[in-house]
């Protein structure tokens, strides 16, 4: 179990970064800038919270009050960098073999280890010899040789390109799943926290939401902020109305059928959930067709309810092709939105 419960001030920027994760894989999930590396860094003991508390399998990393802190050495926690970190001047084997911790078969571990990351024809190379994914292959082999009790991810991926990084993807998911303590998993991608994690801590501003599941995250994700990077790109500003909100913006009421909470103050509409509507289908609404782009699997419409607002935002649609073209040309569309498929948001 890692606690985690901490305050750092750098320069304008406060991270307030507060959660808990037993063995299992975190996502820390948040745009750039918003403190995810940072709470790694704190974790790791590269950086010192200003204050707080960390804690690991019982063993207190940090604790402000106490005088704890830990060196990075005594941590036991590895650390996946953006970059790797390798050592420029040793080679993939000696890269591996500095972190094993019995000298006396750290031949036979390295052996392993390179086998298991199949490097065991890059051995005798060093870091500049090595692609991408032989590099963080390295890298993840380093860290798993020092037989951490944490390994912290910082978006393993960004360096690499998309082919490449759903190979190494599948790769690290198998190494991870024999792993039995912590992964906390850094990412900005949706799509790669539901992939590999279950439960995620949203970061917006330097501070951290409330751990949830990833499922209830895309389906109620509470917050303007979570909801944007669930994926959701439609957003005006709501006003609850009883088991409906309304939408000046847009010129629309929209029934909800619940109660909608008095904090509402952002009314979100994934982008796939809008539909054509059926003949005396609720909340059914006409638009203008504003500008259609032909994406590589679908089409994505560009609509203006016929009541907004000359400032409001348009409402994007997405949908396969074959049920565009049975509308190209028109220049007018009525589409609905299901009740349950409106988020109710508070702004962040």
């Amino acid at each position: 179990m890692l606690r985690v419960d901490i305050r750092k001030r750098l320069g304008a920027f406060l991270l307030e970064s507060q959660f808990s994760a037993g063995n299992e894989a975190l996502a820390l999930l948040g745009a750039s800038g918003c403190g995810k590396s940072v709470t790694l860094k704190c974790i790791a003991g590269i950086l010192r919270p200003d204050e707080g508390h960390i804690e690991l399998d019982g063993q207190v990393l940090f604790d402000s009050a106490a005088k704890i802190d830990l060196p990075p050495q005594r941590r036991n926690v590895g650390y996946l960098f953006q970059q790797y970190a390798l050592f420029p001047n040793m080679t993939v084997a000696q890269n591996i073999a500095v972190a094993a911790k019995d000298k006396a078969g750290r031949d036979a571990i390295v052996a392993e280890k390179l086998r298991q990351f199949h490097l065991e024809d890059v051995a005798m190379k060093r870091p500049a010899a090595l692609s991408g994914g032989q590099q963080q292959r390295t890298a993840l082999a380093r860290i798993l040789t020092s037989q951490p009790r944490a390994i912290l991810l910082d978006e393993p991926f960004s360096a690499l390109d998309s082919y490449l990084k759903y190979q190494l993807e599948l790769e690290l998911l198998e190494t991870l799943s024999a792993f039995s303590g912590t992964v906390l998993w850094v990412t900005h991608d949706r799509g790669e926290a539901w992939r590999n994690c279950r439960r995620v801590c949203v970061m917006d501003g330097g501070k951290s939401q409330p751990v949830q599941t990833l499922e209830a995250l895309f389906q109620a994700p509470g917050t303007e902020s979570a909801a944007r990077l669930s994926g959701c790109k439609n957003f005006a500003a709501a006003k609850p109305w009883g088991e409906s909100v309304l939408l000046p913006e847009w010129g629309l009421t929209l029934a909800c059928n619940r109660t909608v909470p008095s904090e509402t103050a952002v009314a979100g509409i994934r982008s796939h959930r809008i539909r054509f509507a059926a003949q005396g289908e609720e909340n059914a609404f006409s638009c203008g067709v504003v500008k259609v782009i032909d994406d590589v699997f679908g089409s994505i419409v560009l609509l203006r309810p016929l009541n907004a607002t000359q400032e409001a935002p348009l409402l994007r649609m997405e949908l396969d092709k074959a049920a565009w073209a049975a509308h190209e040309g028109e220049k007018t569309v009525t589409v609905a939105v299901r009740p349950e498929d409106i988020l109710l948001l508070q702004k962040s």
